[in-house]
């Protein structure tokens, strides 16, 4: 008779050892495997009621376009692709308390017409209702299930066929057919396999809930993230009311897209113009600010970069930055000193992106030159003014992708002037209603700013 294996898996990546290491050689971490015991036969679900799939020959399938499902927020159909996909397995994941159940709650309430199976294995039925009271919104049509066995919730699907099952969380689900906890590498991975198979049957596209890892990843990324159709990322800072849903994979759409949502008591509002939350409103001229049109995947919006330059108190000058590179940040302050004359290597530079938003485009960075020259000599920018362009180590200003897109933004949003890079190329810019300015160098921008 067989006997069971025991075998380590490292938490982090999935990576299977027959002994325990003390550094993953996949990942690198370190104290990450775990003992898991692989039984010597493992019980096998049914064709959950549908026939097996035979071989079909390229030319005889037929291609028909799914109607999607809308899930009644237009910030979630537009990641997806347009909706959900039938028979589609989707995967939230996020820092715990940015959200995630909430979101998940608020999809199974918006879709009225739909018959849904919630699945919770962290809450149960009383805190569901008064979580989903909360948020205003009470579907008739939505079935509540307070249950971690994976075989109860296959045969409670079953009998109820709901159009849309939604699981918080995977890593609460188990399986009877593995020894080991829920939550473990095996369970996970065995859980997610059974639900990919019951979805790709019958046509059911299922939402799975999972936390992610200290490092910020998805807890067993290899597993679930080659499982899955769809992996969605909800961020945010607890600090900031803020959230951003981006697609990290996505076979039926692009991953360019992402979704900004508000949180309040009554739950996630969606933000249609994202640009209200990253420029502050008042009233007064200050220094120290200037306006960026950034893009984030294909989405354009305006945010403000906030500089504050003062004398050194201590003999080592400060460089920090949040929400910006601080790297970049000292290249950015050395061409300024080199090519435009401003001497900041002896002063403290403080750098900010207002609404706690992380920016990586490059194109942010005429806009942060602005902001640092505008606290250094007080003067400030005119608020009605933005910046797109990439600033080069010899000074030059170079073009950034997207600049339609962005100038069209600036210009649905009343600003009357943006500068860009005289090498960008012509095409809508030209007919625009806001005024473009091209500059070639900084030291260009510097007289036009500050003449």
């Amino acid at each position: 008779m067989a006997k069971s294996k025991t075998i380590y898996v490292c938490t982090n990546c999935g990576a299977e050892s027959p002994k325990w290491v003390g550094r993953c050689n996949s990942c690198g971490e370190w104290n990450t495997y775990v003992e898991e015991i692989i039984p010597a036969k493992k019980k096998e679900f049914a064709s959950f009621g549908h026939e097996q799939p035979r071989p079909q020959l390229l030319n005889d399938i037929s291609a028909l376009e799914q109607n999607r499902i809308r899930s009644g927020m237009e910030e979630t159909d537009r990641i997806l692709g347009g909706g959900i996909v039938p028979g589609s397995v989707v995967l939230l994941g996020g820092e715990p308390g940015v959200g995630k159940s909430t979101l998940a709650l608020q999809l199974a309430m918006k879709l009225e017409n739909k018959k849904i199976l919630y699945v919770s294995g962290e809450e149960s039925g009383e805190q569901i209702k008064l979580r989903a009271g909360r948020l205003g919104y009470i579907n008739e049509s939505c079935y509540v299930y307070s249950e971690t066995s994976l075989e109860a919730i296959i045969n409670t699907a079953e009998s109820i066929k709901p159009e849309i099952i939604i699981i918080d969380s995977i890593q609460t689900i188990s399986t009877a057919s593995l020894d080991s906890s829920a939550g473990t590498i095996s369970q996970v991975r065995e859980c997610a396999a059974i639900l990919l198979k019951y979805a790709k049957q019958t046509g059911t596209p299922i939402i799975l809930i999972g936390h992610i890892t200290k490092d910020g990843s998805l807890a067993g990324p290899k597993i679930l993230e080659h499982i899955v159709d769809v992996v969605l990322q909800f961020e945010g800072d607890k600090n900031y009311i803020y959230r951003i849903l981006r697609a990290v994979k996505n076979r039926f759409g692009a991953t360019t897209e992402i979704g900004i949502f508000e949180m309040l008591t009554t739950g996630l509002r969606e933000v249609s113009n994202p640009s209200e939350m990253f420029i502050s409103q008042h009233e007064e001229v200050l220094s120290g600010i200037a306006i960026a049109a950034t893009i984030d995947g294909i989405r354009p919006f305006m945010i403000e970069t906030q500089a504050l330059v003062s004398s050194a108190v201590y003999g080592t000058p400060q460089r920090s930055s949040t929400g910006f590179d601080t790297r970049r940040l000292n290249m950015l302050l050395a061409v300024l000193e080199k090519r435009a004359g401003f001497r900041l290597g002896v002063k403290d530079v403080f750098m900010n992106i207002a609404g706690g938003l992380k920016v990586n485009d490059p194109a942010i960075d005429m806009a942060v030159i602005s902001a640092v020259l505008s606290s250094n000599l007080d003067i400030p920018v005119d608020r009605t003014v933005c910046f797109a362009g990439e600033t080069g180590l010899s000074g030059e200003i170079r073009p950034v992708s997207h600049i339609d897109q962005r100038i069209k933004e600036a210009s649905k949003l009343g600003f009357s002037k943006i500068y860009i890079s005289k090498y960008a190329r012509p095409g809508v810019t030209d007919r625009s209603k806001i005024n473009i300015v091209r500059v070639g160098k900084v030291e260009a921008l510097v007289k036009e700013l500050f003449a």
